[in-house]
């Protein structure tokens, strides 16, 4: 077999692996209702509002 050929098996099978990642990250990102994120958001900005305001109570 050639290097050519063995190349090209191994860049298929890169970009097969790679759909499956993004397949199934796909899949979990869709799980979520819509509350569900709205909670996650809430909750990542009330943990950064909380990580800055110890620095503006310096000010």
């Amino acid at each position: 077999m050639r290097w050519w050929k063995v190349a090209g098996l191994a860049g298929l099978a890169g970009i097969t692996a790679t759909g499956v990642v993004l397949a199934r990250s796909e899949r979990r990102r869709r799980a979520y209702t819509p509350d569900e994120i709205r909670e996650r958001l809430h909750a990542r900005v009330a943990e950064g509002t909380a990580r800055t305001e110890p620095a503006a109570d310096g000010d």
